[in-house]
């Protein structure tokens, strides 16, 4: 394949800029990937790093990945794609993805990544190549509709593990780390239309230029270095990180849910807040006074069997009328 038409003001060599780029979103990940740590050592609340504010953080520093994969894929192959040096490293991200596979197989299969952000860059990796010949204003109409028309095309025919990579499943499997081709290669595109509108065929920003920018400062340096080894990053960064979160639960671990939460989580579902939390302020001040408080939230399969715990028990949830199917006296 030839280079891109007027390509020939496209920069060679490396830019910082870029590299910086990639090294803030690699450290974004790695405070994500700490909460989801905390959380599966029981340090946040269950759902904590796949809901909320934490879900869309986790979003938007995917997307920054794969837009800047998109802008990748223009600047290595507008001179024309060297093959051997591509296939090298389309090898690596393949087997580093097929690694994590295999990892998360047996760390966590109920969950284990089978298509996550990994093996989407090795995805469009290949996949923008037939894509390189388009100008940007069409990219970007394409990433545009790959984005909003993939609700579109979601179907149950496609929940099979065999079709969730896809994107089209209309319930994502349960999985670490999902990063379906689509709409996340829409991600891709818009990387690809943005890097030719700046770079192909005109002078770039001197910031986007090697000779422009440069990383001097020793923060800015060890950043961009992060952003040019960004793979190595990816699959060392984890295991580092939850074996200092696993080291800090020997020391210092996680506390069970206090009682009130728990038993007004508990109790809420069948019989509603108002008298769920009569309920539970009865039972933690009887339990506390009785000493059983610590016994029930440490042990609670052993304390639930003890005739002092019952009773107390019993006797608040007839007082708070939450005893019977529900329906509160």
């Amino acid at each position: 394949m030839t280079g891109i038409s007027g390509a020939e003001v496209v920069p060679r060599g490396r830019i910082d800029a870029l590299d910086v780029a990639r090294g803030v979103a690699l450290i974004a990940m790695a405070t994500y990937h700490f909460s989801w740590d905390l959380e599966f050592f029981g340090y946040l609340e269950p759902g904590t790093s796949t809901t909320g504010p934490l879900k869309y953080y986790a979003r938007s520093i995917a997307a920054s990945f794969l837009f800047l994969v998109g802008i990748g894929i223009v600047l290595a192959h507008a001179n024309g794609i060297r093959w051997r040096s591509f296939a090298k490293r389309w090898v690596k991200i393949a087997a580093a993805a097929a690694l994590i596979t295999i990892a998360t197989w047996f760390a966590t299969r109920e969950t284990f990544v089978f298509f996550g952000i990994l093996h989407h860059i090795a995805f469009a990796s290949l996949a923008g190549l037939l894509f390189l010949g388009l100008p940007w204003w069409v990219l970007a109409v394409i990433a545009i509709a790959v984005f909003f028309g993939t609700p579109f095309l979601q179907s149950p025919i496609y929940t099979p593990l065999g079709f969730a990579w896809t994107g089209l499943s209309a319930t994502p499997p349960r999985s670490n780390d999902f990063v379906p081709v689509l709409p996340w290669f829409s991600a891709v595109l818009a990387g690809m239309a943005a890097a030719k509108l700046v770079f192909v065929g005109r002078t770039p920003p001197r910031v986007l230029t090697p000779e422009g920018w440069s990383a001097t400062g020793v923060p800015s340096r060890l950043i961009a270095l992060f952003g040019r080894w960004s793979l190595t990053f990816y699959l060392v960064h984890q295991p580092i990180l939850i074996g200092l979160v696993f080291l800090a639960s020997l020391v210092f671990p996680a506390q069970p849910p206090g009682f009130s939460a728990s038993c007004t989580d508990a109790c809420g579902a069948q019989f509603g807040a108002e008298p769920c939390a009569v309920y539970c302020a009865c039972a933690e001040a009887e339990l506390a006074a009785a000493g059983k408080l610590d016994d029930l939230l440490t042990e609670p399969a052993t304390a639930q069997s003890d005739l002092e715990t019952s009773a107390i028990i019993a006797q608040c949830a007839f007082e708070a009328g939450t005893t019977g199917d529900g329906n509160n006296r």
